[in-house]
Protein backbone atom coordinates (compact mmCIF):
# COMPACT_ATOMS: atom_id res chain seq x y z
CA UNK A 1 0.00 0.00 0.00
CA UNK A 2 1.60 3.41 -0.87
CA UNK A 3 2.05 6.46 1.61
CA UNK A 4 -0.21 8.84 1.27
CA UNK A 5 1.72 12.41 1.00
CA UNK A 6 0.91 15.33 2.52
CA UNK A 7 0.00 18.33 0.50
CA UNK A 8 1.62 21.54 1.45
CA UNK A 9 0.97 25.16 0.46
CA UNK A 10 4.12 26.77 -0.92
CA UNK A 11 5.44 30.50 -1.02
CA UNK A 12 7.51 33.35 -1.26
CA UNK A 13 7.90 36.31 0.26
CA UNK A 14 9.92 39.56 -1.07
CA UNK A 15 12.14 41.35 1.37
CA UNK A 16 14.67 43.18 -0.83
CA UNK A 17 15.80 44.23 -4.00
CA UNK A 18 18.33 44.95 -6.69
CA UNK A 19 18.32 47.10 -9.73
CA UNK A 20 21.00 44.88 -11.86
CA UNK A 21 21.69 44.66 -15.54
CA UNK A 22 21.84 40.55 -17.51
CA UNK A 23 25.89 41.27 -18.32
CA UNK A 24 25.64 41.74 -14.36
CA UNK A 25 24.59 38.08 -13.85
CA UNK A 26 25.83 35.88 -16.67
CA UNK A 27 29.68 34.61 -16.77
CA UNK A 28 30.92 36.58 -20.19
CA UNK A 29 28.05 39.10 -19.73
CA UNK A 30 25.58 39.09 -22.34
CA UNK A 31 24.87 40.26 -25.68
CA UNK A 32 21.92 42.47 -25.05
CA UNK A 33 22.59 44.40 -21.73
CA UNK A 34 18.87 45.36 -20.76
CA UNK A 35 17.81 45.12 -17.25
CA UNK A 36 17.26 42.63 -15.07
CA UNK A 37 16.72 42.94 -11.67
CA UNK A 38 17.07 41.14 -8.37
CA UNK A 39 14.41 39.50 -5.72
CA UNK A 40 15.38 38.15 -3.05
CA UNK A 41 13.05 36.30 -1.13
CA UNK A 42 12.33 33.40 1.89
CA UNK A 43 9.92 30.61 0.80
CA UNK A 44 7.11 29.18 2.90
CA UNK A 45 6.02 25.85 3.33
CA UNK A 46 2.85 25.32 5.30
CA UNK A 47 1.01 21.90 5.89
CA UNK A 48 -1.30 20.50 7.85
CA UNK A 49 0.67 20.10 10.96
CA UNK A 50 4.05 22.23 10.59
CA UNK A 51 5.79 25.32 9.23
CA UNK A 52 8.89 25.33 7.30
CA UNK A 53 11.08 28.18 6.54
CA UNK A 54 13.20 27.79 3.75
CA UNK A 55 16.42 30.44 4.05
CA UNK A 56 16.42 33.46 6.35
CA UNK A 57 17.14 36.85 4.66
CA UNK A 58 19.55 39.74 5.25
CA UNK A 59 18.91 42.22 7.97
CA UNK A 60 18.33 46.21 7.35
CA UNK A 61 22.00 46.54 8.14
CA UNK A 62 23.25 43.91 5.70
CA UNK A 63 21.42 45.54 3.21
CA UNK A 64 22.67 49.15 3.73
CA UNK A 65 26.18 48.17 3.75
CA UNK A 66 25.86 45.96 0.32
CA UNK A 67 23.61 48.78 -1.19
CA UNK A 68 20.22 46.62 -1.62
CA UNK A 69 16.50 47.90 -1.40
CA UNK A 70 15.21 46.67 1.47
CA UNK A 71 11.53 46.22 1.43
CA UNK A 72 10.68 44.37 4.88
CA UNK A 73 12.09 41.91 7.46
CA UNK A 74 12.05 38.16 6.12
CA UNK A 75 11.07 37.59 9.48
CA UNK A 76 8.67 39.58 10.59
CA UNK A 77 7.33 39.03 6.70
CA UNK A 78 5.88 35.76 8.38
CA UNK A 79 3.61 37.40 9.81
CA UNK A 80 1.78 38.62 6.49
CA UNK A 81 0.77 34.55 6.34
CA UNK A 82 -0.30 34.86 9.96
CA UNK A 83 2.79 32.43 11.07
CA UNK A 84 4.19 33.90 14.39
CA UNK A 85 8.12 33.69 13.66
CA UNK A 86 8.27 32.40 17.43
CA UNK A 87 6.43 29.37 16.20
CA UNK A 88 8.40 28.46 13.97
CA UNK A 89 10.10 25.05 14.84
CA UNK A 90 12.09 24.38 11.41
CA UNK A 91 13.98 25.95 9.44
CA UNK A 92 15.98 24.80 5.99
CA UNK A 93 19.38 27.16 4.78
CA UNK A 94 19.97 25.99 1.25
CA UNK A 95 23.00 27.73 1.79
CA UNK A 96 24.81 30.25 3.59
CA UNK A 97 25.44 33.33 1.17
CA UNK A 98 24.61 36.48 2.88
CA UNK A 99 21.47 36.48 1.66
CA UNK A 100 19.82 33.14 2.80
CA UNK A 101 21.24 32.86 6.36
CA UNK A 102 20.92 35.96 8.54
CA UNK A 103 18.84 36.83 10.94
CA UNK A 104 18.42 33.42 13.10
CA UNK A 105 18.26 35.01 16.63
CA UNK A 106 14.91 36.17 14.99
CA UNK A 107 13.67 32.50 15.29
CA UNK A 108 14.66 31.10 18.78
CA UNK A 109 12.59 28.29 18.88
CA UNK A 110 13.77 26.93 15.24
CA UNK A 111 16.41 24.02 14.46
CA UNK A 112 18.56 25.03 11.95
CA UNK A 113 18.80 22.09 8.91
CA UNK A 114 22.12 22.51 6.54
CA UNK A 115 24.30 20.19 4.36
CA UNK A 116 27.81 19.71 6.74
CA UNK A 117 29.61 20.42 3.48
CA UNK A 118 28.42 23.85 3.56
CA UNK A 119 29.38 24.34 7.44
CA UNK A 120 32.70 23.32 6.30
CA UNK A 121 33.08 25.23 3.49
CA UNK A 122 32.46 28.65 5.27
CA UNK A 123 35.15 27.65 8.44
CA UNK A 124 37.64 26.29 6.33
CA UNK A 125 40.62 27.93 4.56
CA UNK A 126 38.85 28.64 1.42
CA UNK A 127 37.77 31.56 3.53
CA UNK A 128 40.95 33.88 3.17
CA UNK A 129 40.28 34.69 -0.14
CA UNK A 130 37.86 37.39 -1.31
CA UNK A 131 36.25 35.88 -3.83
CA UNK A 132 34.69 33.06 -1.50
CA UNK A 133 34.46 35.06 1.83
CA UNK A 134 32.69 37.67 0.08
CA UNK A 135 30.00 36.08 -0.49
CA UNK A 136 29.32 35.41 3.20
CA UNK A 137 28.76 36.98 6.28
CA UNK A 138 30.84 36.51 8.89
CA UNK A 139 27.98 36.90 11.57
CA UNK A 140 26.05 34.71 10.44
CA UNK A 141 28.82 32.26 9.65
CA UNK A 142 29.60 32.70 13.72
CA UNK A 143 25.58 32.53 14.57
CA UNK A 144 25.70 28.74 13.04
CA UNK A 145 28.54 27.49 14.94
CA UNK A 146 26.98 29.15 17.87
CA UNK A 147 23.83 27.38 16.74
CA UNK A 148 25.83 24.05 16.49
CA UNK A 149 26.91 24.55 19.85
CA UNK A 150 23.09 24.44 21.15
CA UNK A 151 22.52 21.59 19.58
CA UNK A 152 20.34 23.42 17.15
CA UNK A 153 21.91 23.05 13.99
CA UNK A 154 21.29 19.33 12.31
CA UNK A 155 23.67 18.66 9.79
CA UNK A 156 23.25 16.46 6.94
CA UNK A 157 25.57 14.55 4.43
CA UNK A 158 23.89 14.29 0.87
CA UNK A 159 20.24 13.85 -0.52
CA UNK A 160 17.63 13.18 2.67
CA UNK A 161 13.94 12.74 3.27
CA UNK A 162 12.99 15.95 5.60
CA UNK A 163 9.79 15.05 5.76
CA UNK A 164 6.74 12.74 3.59
CA UNK A 165 6.42 15.03 0.76
CA UNK A 166 9.38 16.92 1.39
CA UNK A 167 12.89 15.44 -0.39
CA UNK A 168 16.07 17.53 -0.02
CA UNK A 169 19.15 16.56 -2.50
CA UNK A 170 22.23 18.21 -3.19
CA UNK A 171 23.22 20.39 -6.41
CA UNK A 172 26.21 21.87 -6.34
CA UNK A 173 28.44 24.91 -7.79
CA UNK A 174 27.06 28.08 -7.05
CA UNK A 175 28.17 26.90 -3.43
CA UNK A 176 29.83 23.73 -2.08
CA UNK A 177 26.79 22.44 -0.32
CA UNK A 178 24.01 24.25 -1.80
CA UNK A 179 20.58 21.91 -1.74
CA UNK A 180 17.77 22.10 -3.15
CA UNK A 181 13.61 21.26 -2.17
CA UNK A 182 11.48 19.03 -3.81
CA UNK A 183 8.13 19.53 -2.38
CA UNK A 184 4.45 17.52 -2.94
CA UNK A 185 1.47 20.03 -3.39
CA UNK A 186 -1.79 20.59 -4.52
CA UNK A 187 -0.89 20.88 -8.07
CA UNK A 188 2.01 17.91 -8.06
CA UNK A 189 5.66 17.95 -6.89
CA UNK A 190 7.36 21.40 -7.24
CA UNK A 191 10.94 22.01 -6.94
CA UNK A 192 12.57 24.89 -5.10
CA UNK A 193 15.68 24.82 -6.43
CA UNK A 194 16.55 28.41 -5.16
CA UNK A 195 20.45 29.14 -6.05
CA UNK A 196 20.94 26.23 -7.79
CA UNK A 197 19.42 28.58 -10.71
CA UNK A 198 19.11 32.05 -10.01
CA UNK A 199 17.00 32.82 -12.85
CA UNK A 200 15.35 30.98 -15.84
CA UNK A 201 17.42 31.76 -18.06
CA UNK A 202 20.38 30.26 -15.94
CA UNK A 203 18.70 26.33 -16.63
CA UNK A 204 17.33 27.10 -19.90
CA UNK A 205 20.19 29.14 -21.95
CA UNK A 206 22.74 26.64 -19.89
CA UNK A 207 24.40 30.54 -18.71
CA UNK A 208 26.43 30.02 -15.63
CA UNK A 209 25.54 32.78 -12.47
CA UNK A 210 28.76 34.97 -12.13
CA UNK A 211 28.82 33.34 -8.26
CA UNK A 212 30.37 30.31 -8.78
CA UNK A 213 32.30 28.12 -6.90
CA UNK A 214 32.66 25.23 -9.59
CA UNK A 215 31.40 26.08 -12.90
CA UNK A 216 31.43 23.06 -14.47
CA UNK A 217 29.40 21.56 -11.18
CA UNK A 218 26.67 24.50 -11.79
CA UNK A 219 25.73 23.34 -15.30
CA UNK A 220 25.24 20.18 -14.34
CA UNK A 221 23.30 21.04 -11.34
CA UNK A 222 21.09 22.58 -13.83
CA UNK A 223 20.54 20.08 -15.52
CA UNK A 224 19.80 18.11 -12.61
CA UNK A 225 16.97 20.41 -11.08
CA UNK A 226 15.35 20.34 -14.55
CA UNK A 227 15.42 16.67 -14.75
CA UNK A 228 13.20 16.57 -11.90
CA UNK A 229 10.32 18.52 -13.58
CA UNK A 230 8.37 18.10 -16.56
CA UNK A 231 7.81 21.41 -17.39
CA UNK A 232 9.81 25.02 -16.13
CA UNK A 233 5.99 25.53 -14.98
CA UNK A 234 7.14 23.41 -11.70
CA UNK A 235 10.59 24.72 -10.90
CA UNK A 236 11.03 27.96 -8.77
CA UNK A 237 14.52 29.90 -9.13
CA UNK A 238 16.13 31.83 -6.83
CA UNK A 239 16.10 35.48 -7.46
CA UNK A 240 14.06 35.59 -10.74
CA UNK A 241 12.20 38.94 -10.28
CA UNK A 242 9.36 36.56 -12.88
CA UNK A 243 8.43 34.47 -10.64
CA UNK A 244 6.33 37.64 -8.45
CA UNK A 245 4.99 38.33 -11.64
CA UNK A 246 3.59 35.37 -13.32
CA UNK A 247 2.21 33.12 -9.83
CA UNK A 248 -0.61 34.38 -8.08
CA UNK A 249 -0.75 36.48 -4.96
CA UNK A 250 -2.86 34.61 -2.06
CA UNK A 251 -4.49 37.92 -1.75
CA UNK A 252 -4.91 40.84 -3.55
CA UNK A 253 -3.16 43.12 -1.19
CA UNK A 254 0.01 40.75 -1.13
CA UNK A 255 0.56 40.91 -5.39
CA UNK A 256 4.79 41.41 -5.58
CA UNK A 257 5.27 40.55 -2.12
CA UNK A 258 3.61 36.82 -1.66
CA UNK A 259 3.37 34.73 -3.98
CA UNK A 260 1.29 31.20 -3.87
CA UNK A 261 3.62 28.74 -5.56
CA UNK A 262 1.41 25.75 -4.78
CA UNK A 263 -0.96 26.60 -7.38
CA UNK A 264 0.33 27.08 -11.32
CA UNK A 265 1.51 30.19 -12.88
CA UNK A 266 -0.67 32.47 -14.62
CA UNK A 267 1.41 31.95 -17.77
CA UNK A 268 3.56 29.20 -19.11
CA UNK A 269 7.01 29.28 -18.82
CA UNK A 270 9.10 28.44 -21.65
CA UNK A 271 12.41 25.95 -21.70
CA UNK A 272 13.55 28.36 -24.50
CA UNK A 273 14.75 32.00 -24.04
CA UNK A 274 14.66 34.07 -27.24
CA UNK A 275 18.44 33.30 -28.74
CA UNK A 276 20.50 36.94 -27.92
CA UNK A 277 23.47 36.24 -29.96
CA UNK A 278 26.78 34.36 -29.43
CA UNK A 279 27.98 34.12 -25.96
CA UNK A 280 31.25 35.78 -25.94
CA UNK A 281 33.67 35.87 -22.83
CA UNK A 282 34.17 39.54 -21.60
CA UNK A 283 38.08 40.47 -23.72
CA UNK A 284 37.95 37.83 -26.36
CA UNK A 285 37.77 38.28 -29.49
CA UNK A 286 35.44 36.68 -32.02
CA UNK A 287 36.96 34.29 -34.87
Amino acid sequence: MSEELPVYRLYAIKYASRDARRSEHFIGGDPVDEPLNMDYVVWVIVGKDRTILVDTGFSAEVAARRKRKMLRCPIESLRLLDIDPASVKDVIYTHLHYDHAGNSALLPAATFHLQASELAFVVGPDMRYRYFSSGFEVEDIAAMVRLNFDRRLKLYDGPFRFAPGIEIDLAPGHSVGLQYLRINTARGWVTLAGDVTSFFDNIRRHRPFVAAVNVSQMLRSYDKVRETVPSLDYLIPGHDPLVMEIYPAPRDDLKGIVAQLDLPPLQSIPDRSPVRGPMMLRGAKAN
